[in-house]
């Protein structure tokens, strides 16, 4: 079974929901997914005691472990640790598979800075078109 590291914003309430339904409907694929927010127990507890040394460590170990990436790049710029992320992922010659459903561009010709799309092997714009793009990868 591969494994799919989901990178994406988890800071206010309905990105940590929308990360779990689109952790669910990855695992309805067949797919095993890390999650940041609840397998590095990256949450306010977590960072407030301090632990950052141990949601850092978590995430690298998870994405050196992960076969792809899934990546939520919404709102007028992308979170600045799944940029991270998403750069470490490239270097290591994992397939990235971003996911912006926010109808906002960053310029006329760029739906996002070039520097994450030019990381990309897909690129989509609504969660059909992701479910379509991940079962070549099953």
């Amino acid at each position: 079974m591969k494994t799919i590291y989901l990178a994406g914003p988890l800071f206010s309430e309905a990105e940590r929901e929308f990360n779990k339904k689109l952790a669910a409907e990855l695992k309805n694929l067949g797919f095993a997914v890390f999650l940041p927010q609840e397998d590095a127990e990256d949450d306010s507890v977590q960072r407030h005691n301090q632990n950052q040394s141990g949601i850092f460590q978590s995430c690298f170990s998870g994405l050196e472990k992960s076969d792809l990436i899934v990546a939520i790049l919404e709102g007028a710029d992308i979170d600045s640790g799944t940029a991270w992320e998403l750069g470490y992922a490239y270097a290591a010659k994992k397939p990235i598979i971003g996911l912006r459903t926010d109808f906002r561009i960053h310029t006329p010709n760029e739906k996002v800075n070039l520097m994450i799309q030019e990381t990309l092997d897909e690129f989509v714009l609504n969660l059909r078109d992701l479910m379509t793009v991940l079962k070549e990868y099953v």
